[in-house]
């Protein structure tokens, strides 16, 4: 069964091409009031369930996992305004939009700068097989695989295992990774690292001088891990599905990769509101200048833009099981089926 429904097989017609710029250009615009509402309605109520399951400790500490779910739901909402701040996209002024990204980046443990450059190249080299690794989730094509070492395979085979990406990857990511600079990383990229590292130890000394270290890590890291793996799941199935666009650099197409190759991941409507409507994902590749609560009026409001691969709830779950890119085929394939067509 495909993971995908009513998925495009063509390329972007010509008069698509023509007019694109002008279907995307009048929601472009953020609106300062709606920017500072989802900011209210995402903060707030994260900082008062932070707080509430911090006093549900004296209760029960399974009381305490629940509200760590909500509030987890809320770290994404606001993880998507430190996303819509980095592409200048959340406030029309570029100071407001560094400093919300900044406060923001400290609350989902993430430099602001340093993670701004690295999604930047993302977006540059999307669905361009010659230029993999620039903050994606890293995926072989199935002659590559066939070709690795053993060790390799292994390696490789662990990092896409759905259990470490989801379990082990968010404490690793947002605990690990992103205290220490990216390679390659300029100045103001390394300080944002260090700014960030030294507001969180503060952050920490702080909350463990009035809580205690312990009921500081019981109620945080919970909720850093669930939203963590929900972060991650959602950049994953945004462009890990059967037929995703890929293409070598001198033809990768933008329009292809922006709407081939990602997803419109169709949400239950309370999943669609915390996870900030990043599941029209085809649009905000297409104009990452749209805010995010903008993305459904630009998807609904131009029909052409609607012939995209479209993944649901339940159909989003079987494309855990597509690890290679099959180069011939033109879409992604678990390790059973590459292995099966090599025999």
């Amino acid at each position: 069964m495909s993971a995908t429904a009513d998925a495009p097989t063509g390329n972007p017609t010509e008069e698509l091409r023509r007019s694109w710029k002008q279907m995307v250009a009048p929601y472009q615009q953020p609106e300062l009031r709606a920017s500072l509402w989802q900011l209210a309605n995402s903060v707030v109520p994260y900082v008062a369930l932070w707080t509430a399951s911090y006093h549900l400790l004296a209760v029960s500490y399974w009381l305490t996992l629940v509200t760590s779910v909500l509030a987890a739901g809320f770290l994404v909402r606001i993880f998507i305004i430190f996303h819509d701040c980095g592409h200048g996209s959340f406030f029309a002024s570029r100071r407001a939009n560094d400093a919300v990204g900044f406060i923001t980046g400290v609350l989902t443990f993430t430099p602001y700068f340093d993670w701004r450059r690295e999604h930047a190249l993302h977006h540059a080299t999307a669905g361009d097989l010659d230029r993999r690794g620039l903050g994606d989730v890293e995926t072989m094509t199935v002659e590559e695989y066939r070709q690795a070492t053993p060790w390799r395979r292994l390696t490789y085979r662990l990092y896409r295992n759905p259990v470490l990406l989801l379990a082990v990857g968010p404490l690793w990511v947002f605990l690990v990774k992103q205290r220490i600079p990216r390679a390659g990383s300029g100045p103001r990229e390394r300080l944002s690292v260090h700014l960030t590292n030294l507001a969180l130890v503060a952050a920490g000394a702080a909350l463990t001088l009035t809580i205690g270290f312990k009921a500081m890590l019981l109620v945080q890291l919970p909720i850093l891990a669930i939203g963590g793996a929900a972060g991650i799941w959602l950049f994953y199935v945004q462009h890990q599905f059967e037929r995703v666009y890929w293409a070598r650099g001198g033809q990768r197409d933008f329009l292809a990769a922006a709407l081939r190759g990602s997803s419109l991941y169709q949400l239950p409507r309370v999943l669609q509101w915390f996870t900030g409507n990043i599941g029209f994902h085809h649009i905000h590749h297409l104009s990452p200048r749209i805010p995010n609560y903008k993305l459904e009026r630009c998807h609904r409001g131009e029909p052409q833009l609607q012939q995209v691969n479209r993944l649901t709830l339940l159909s989003s779950l079987q494309c855990l099981r597509l690890r290679l890119y099959d180069e011939e085929a033109g879409r992604m394939v678990s390790f059973r089926d590459a292995l099966a067509s090599r025999s």
